[in-house]
């Protein structure tokens, strides 16, 4: 028979991220779980020892002993409560911070393909919203415990006072036992529902804020709207089930509960009029007949119980994403040599990347340049390990990269992107990011190389701004963006198309300071203008999906298709000399640009025709 883990990877996912959490917090559990079980012994000698105070008192006896009895129990479960109400509240937040710590490492470690899969406000959803409430799970089934033992405890004590008194209870118990499944089973269903509705509105509203400008500049402000919101019927149908399915069972608890405490109340009082039972145990038999029928508290626990596995189940489909999986085989040292064998990559179905050769020498620049989709940026992500190919390999200086630590990996691979995210508490931590111990003097050599150093000294604090109160445009940013990578170092530096917010000026004084020293760190370049592929050593131009051909941009220019990919912004100003002969298409079938030894394309200073020299 097949494990209810292997059917259902996301609740497998789900009970294992549970267990984990209630031993991260362990004592604390015991600790919850003894308190709750000894408030409910104590409020299982309380009708006993009311009813011997009230036998003492009816016989004209003296109580004193019994009613100081009383006082104190009534003290210890005050006592108890609020000290179970304080470890509820330590372990659900120890659970949930843990819940969140793992689940955000597992989203950054499995990289974009979480966030492509659930969508950047899905996961936010999951790991707040969905993170909070399973957190609840490891008290609630420590206060569970004690919810269980109440009733049990209750009915023993009815058999210790006559065995009557139990066997009427015992008789209507299977109904409270369906009622308590289907409460848990519809919890669940319904809560499922909910949680899915609220992730789908989350991932809407992220959209949205993510592009309020052209939002406000399309005036589209209520269409924007309606479509965050088109989720809010299914959201509040599941709400209005869970409170259907929670006061049906309240309902049928109102229905069954007083019929079996009434039918408890009554053999009581026969037994009392037949001088089995004093007045003191009929009260006792009937608070104990109150405490049996506690469904109330049972039904609370396990819809906040089914609540908690739904929202389990969420982030355990978090989970099921796997984590990139690093090797152990070290770097050697080397001029950063970057390799493409046979790479084939598919995103949501369809084949981005077919089979793509190259070869990068290090310390050299290469530019991929081709029309929007054609696979530049994925290219980018897998050339530095960002995403992983579904077929072939990516070398760097002879070392495949799933096989390189991890440390290796990011110590050797730096990136700039279009729009840089930029993390830490100010503009020198964010261009530090990554860094082991980063000095103010590499901050600023970085800075400086990306023309960032001047605006950097202008804000209020200079390098010590606050990030989030440095003023700055989208070139500004690509310049603090391009810093980083520089301060980064490393042996490969991979620029997706971290140049496109800069003004012209600005982008060539950064492309001089970038390739005019000569052989140093190999460089990956995607670029969208004719002058930046100018600057490389060679351009691999992709078209669908395909390598079409690896030369110098003044010599690809001579192939209208090439010069179809930049569209209206390059002219001839970017070609350079007009009098070199056309590159021949490495798809034509005759060998032209590829090596006469192993057949892959090579790029490089020499590639003067797209063939290798």
């Amino acid at each position: 028979m097949t494990p209810r883990a292997e059917d259902d990877p996301a609740a497998g996912h789900a009970r294992t991220l549970l267990r984990t959490a209630t031993r991260y917090s362990g004592s604390r559990c015991v600790a919850l779980c003894l308190v709750s079980i000894a408030a409910t012994g104590a409020g299982l000698l309380l009708p006993a020892a009311l009813g011997r105070a009230l036998d003492l008192l009816l016989a004209h006896a003296p109580a004193t002993r019994w009613v100081l009895c009383c006082a104190a129990l009534v003290l210890l479960l005050g006592l108890l409560d609020a000290v179970q109400t304080v470890l509820t509240g330590t372990v659900d937040a120890r659970t949930t911070a843990w819940l969140r710590r793992r689940l955000t490492g597992h989203v950054l470690a499995a990289g974009p393909r979480a966030a492509d899969r659930f969508g950047s406000g899905d996961l936010v959803a999951r790991l707040v919203g969905n993170a909070a409430e399973a957190g609840t799970t490891p008290a609630a089934r420590a206060a569970l415990l004690a919810a269980l033992a109440g009733p049990v405890g209750a009915v023993v004590a009815l058999g210790l006072i006559d065995w009557w008194l139990a066997a009427v209870f015992l008789a209507g118990a299977p109904l409270l036992a369906l009622l308590l499944r289907a409460v848990s089973r519809d919890t669940s269903e319904s809560a499922s529902r909910y949680q899915r509705a609220q992730g789908r509105i989350a991932a809407a509203l992220a959209e949205a804020v993510e592009g309020v400008r052209t939002v406000r500049a399309a005036g589209a402000e209520g269409r924007e709207t309606a479509r965050v919101l088109r989720a809010l019927p299914d959201l509040s149908r599941a709400g209005h089930r869970m409170w259907r399915v929670q006061g049906r069972a309240a309902a049928r608890a109102v229905a069954v509960a007083p019929l079996l405490q009434l039918g408890v109340v009554a053999v009581a009082g026969v037994l009392l009029t037949r001088d089995r039972l004093s007045v003191g145990e009929v009260l006792a038999a009937s608070r104990y007949a109150m405490l049996a029928t506690g469904v109330g508290v049972l039904v609370g626990r396990l819809a906040g119980l089914a609540r908690a596995r739904a929202a389990a189940r969420r982030l355990g489909e978090v989970e099921t994403e796997p984590a990139t999986v690093f090797g152990t085989r070290r770097l050697p040292d080397g001029p950063g040599r970057l390799e493409l064998r046979g790479v084939t990559a598919r995103r949501g179905g369809r084949t981005v990347l077919d089979g793509v050769d190259l070869d990068v020498p290090g310390g050299t620049t290469l530019a991929v340049v081709g029309r929007s989709g054609a696979g530049k940026s994925l290219l980018a992500a897998l050339a530095g390990r960002l995403a992983d190919p579904d077929a072939g390999d990516v070398l760097l200086d002879g070392v495949p990269l799933r096989e390189l630590p991890h440390e290796d990996l990011r110590g050797a691979v730096g990136y700039a992107f279009a729009r840089p995210a930029l993390l830490g508490g100010t503009v020198e931590q964010a261009i530090g990011l990554g860094l082991p111990s980063p000095s103010p003097g590499r901050i600023r050599e970085a800075a400086r190389t990306a023309l960032a150093d001047d605006f950097v000294r202008r804000l209020p604090d200079g390098y010590g701004t606050a990030v989030a109160d440095a003023p700055r445009s989208g070139g500004e940013s690509q310049r603090l963006g391009l810093a980083r990578a520089f301060a980064h170092g490393g042996r490969l530096l991979i620029l997706d198309d971290a140049l496109s917010s800069l003004d012209t000026v600005t982008e060539r004084r950064i492309t001089d300071a970038l390739f005019g020293d000569g052989p140093g760190t190999t460089r990956l370049l995607v670029a969208h203008r004719g002058a930046t592929a100018a600057c490389a050593d060679a351009v691999a131009w992709l078209d669908g999906g395909r390598v079409r051909a690896v030369g110098r941009h003044e010599e690809l220019w001579r192939l209208a298709e090439y010069r179809a990919a930049f569209g209206d912004g390059a002219g001839p100003a970017d070609t350079g000399d007009s009098d070199v002969p056309p590159v021949q298409d490495t798809q034509d079938g005759q060998g032209e640009g590829r090596d006469s030894m192993s057949g892959r394309t090579r790029t490089g200073a020499g590639a003067g025709d797209g063939t290798d020299s």
